[in-house]
């Protein structure tokens, strides 16, 4: 399959020329490797080969050689004359830093949208690099009707030259029009992607669609894949300029409405029982839909975490208040999310549960609702006081693992599922990228530009039967167990929706191996697999320590010289620092078939044995 990328990249010369003094008011043109060398450039390079799922060599030839020839062409142009990355290399700087943010948010996103899971797996390498190739390509047409360039010999430079080789000035035109830049996309595109990259999308309709209309500046007709340059584009000006990228990130709220709705369909379709006589998940009357609460709550969750769909509230309670918050949930009299109601079938048997009341309309097109249930359903007059209560377990913020771990530290929430918002995280993982100061060495650069040539690296068309399948792996037949989780962790990384040395993420690399967050990553086990609750009440344990205890009989983790299992690492940010608990894997190639880099704001905090 990658036999259509085998063309060959033009060496660069042996021996660059010897510096010639340049003019005063000209700028000497610089070579990518030269451009992209700065630690704060390496570091968002970095970020970005680890939100892509290919090996160095792959990242070289599908991300990086785009990007170098991006480098190349725009040199050290500013972005905008007096707007956001207004200096000298500002342009460089926001096409680094949308692509971070692009393919950050592309991670809660399974593309194409309403696809089968065979067909999402499939293209899942395509859809992330044409988000990646979308978001570098938005601004590039500025160069091209903005900007009038003129060399040392007085010719006039135009991109569609190719890279600039001499001595340049520049200045803004002063008569531009605003939005001509969207369009002028087009003439400039085939510079940053080869006629390969264009061959290997153009075999995705939808995709090539997509991103055609982005080229063409019509975000509106992109679908989502404009909705993300967009959000991208707004986060990295936000930086830039002072404000809140976390605003720029934030979802438009009916996003949530949509994938909560996305989820409820597919259980009733797939998964839940309506109308049975005695048990039953549901009940659909003539006016609405009953769902059993506990129930309901469960499964969607769990469907929508095996989706890769993050921010979903780990507790009951929650899950209904933001069903309620966005239309969904229909409210009781007094205003709650839960109804109290006595079903009765029409051979007698009756029983009473708590509900959630939806409309069928939401669910079901007109046409292709089932028939109602022959029995009644009946309100209680005490519907408000039904809240359901909920399972005594620790917090996923609470980092206390059995009884190692004595002193839980409360401020590790931000780095578990549920301690806050999406977007809040997002930022705060990329700021970190951001913030690093220049003069800051990285404990290692992401490619080597003196040793890697380009000549020899076959880019990288993912084959599809080189990624696992979700359904292969994990479906429901599969019993959890140790190996089982251990399988899990390994597939969510590859396909990204478990996210690695980040803000909220229950993977870490530090000291050259992984890191499991514990509780966290047993937790989010558990909620994805529903079975866990039958098996880890037989033994009388929580959920997550149940998963936690066959993991342990793995033998795959390290212990410390005293025996314990858990390990305490302490995470420095640029603002403030915290403690996190868990595990440490003997052998990280158990997880990652390329070790990422140690994650530079974790370090070990050794036992006294070791210091």
């Amino acid at each position: 399959m990658f036999s259509l990328f085998q063309r060959k990249r033009v060496p660069p010369a042996d021996t660059p020329p010897e510096p010639v003094e340049i003019p005063k008011g000209l700028t000497r043109p610089e070579s990518a490797a030269s451009l992209l060398s700065s630690p704060r450039r390496q570091k968002l390079l970095e970020h970005i080969w680890q939100r892509t799922s290919v090996s160095r060599a792959q990242f070289a030839t599908l991300y990086l050689a785009p990007l170098e020839r991006y480098a190349e062409l725009v040199q050290q142009f500013p972005a905008s004359e007096s707007h956001h990355h207004a200096y000298p290399g500002g342009m460089l700087e926001h096409g680094l830093e949308i692509v971070a943010y692009a393919l950050k948010l592309r991670q809660s996103h399974l593309l194409p949208i309403g696809a089968m899971p065979e067909t999402q797996a499939a293209q899942t390498e395509a859809w992330t690099a044409t988000i990646a190739y979308a978001a570098l390509l938005h601004d590039i047409g500025k160069i091209a009707v903005d900007l009038h360039v003129e060399l040392a010999d007085g010719s006039v430079w135009h991109p569609w030259h190719g890279p600039i080789q001499k001595p340049y000035r520049f200045r803004y035109h002063k008569e531009r029009e605003y939005r001509l830049h969207g369009a002028a996309t087009g003439l400039l595109y085939h510079r940053l992607l080869d006629r390969d990259v264009l061959d290997w999308l153009c075999g995705y309709p939808d995709l090539w669609a997509a991103l055609l209309y982005v080229l063409a500046g019509q975000y509106e007709q992109a679908g989502v894949l404009g909705e993300l340059v967009i959000q991208a584009d707004q986060a990295s000006v936000a930086q830039e300029l002072g404000g809140d990228p976390a605003k720029a990130l934030a979802a438009p709220k009916h996003a949530l409405q949509r994938k909560l709705l996305d989820g409820l369909r597919y259980l009733l379709r797939e998964e839940l029982k309506l109308n049975q006589p005695q048990a039953s998940d549901g009940w659909l009357t003539q006016e609405a839909l009953w769902l059993v609460s506990k129930t309901v709550s469960d499964k969607l969750r769990a469907h929508l975490l095996s989706q890769g769909i993050d921010g979903i509230p780990s507790s009951n309670t929650a899950v209904f208040n933001v069903l309620q918050e966005h239309g969904i949930a229909l409210p009781t009299p007094d205003g709650k999310a839960i109804w109290k109601a006595m079903v009765t079938s029409n051979t007698g048997w009756s029983n009473s549960f708590t509900f959630l009341k939806l409309s069928p309309a939401l669910i079901w097109e007109s046409g292709e609702r089932p028939e109602p249930f022959a029995g009644t359903v009946t309100v209680e007059r005490d519907t408000e006081a039904a809240m359901p209560p909920e399972p005594l377990a620790v917090s996923s913020a609470e980092p206390a693992v059995a009884s190692v771990v004595l002193q839980p530290n409360p401020s590790v929430s931000a780095f578990v599922p549920g301690a806050a918002s999406h977007a809040v995280d997002v930022v705060a993982d990329l700021l970190s990228v951001l913030e690093v100061p220049e003069q800051t060495p990285l404990q290692q650069p992401v490619i080597n530009h003196q040793e890697t040539s380009r000549q020899n690296l076959a880019p990288a068309r993912p084959p599809a039967n080189t990624r696992p399948q979700s359904t292969e792996l994990l479906s429901g037949t599969a019993e959890p167990s140790g190996l089982h989780f251990m399988e899990w962790l390994k597939q969510g990384i590859q396909s990204h929706k478990l996210i690695i040395n980040e803000a909220r993420a229950l993977v870490h690399t530090v000291s050259d191996t992984a890191y499991l967050v514990s509780p966290g990553v047993f937790q989010r086990y558990a909620q994805e697999h529903l079975q866990v609750a039958d098996l880890a009440k037989q033994e009388n344990l929580p959920e997550w320590q149940w998963v936690q205890k066959r993991f342990e009989k793995l033998h795959l983790h390290r212990k410390q010289a005293s025996g314990l299992n858990i390990w305490t690492c302490e995470v420095t940010g640029p603002r403030k620092s915290r403690r996190l608990h868990g595990y440490l894997l003997e052998d990280p190639t158990c997880l990652f078939d390329d070790v990422p880099v140690n994650n530079p704001y974790l370090s070990l905090c050794l036992p006294a044995d070791f210091v």
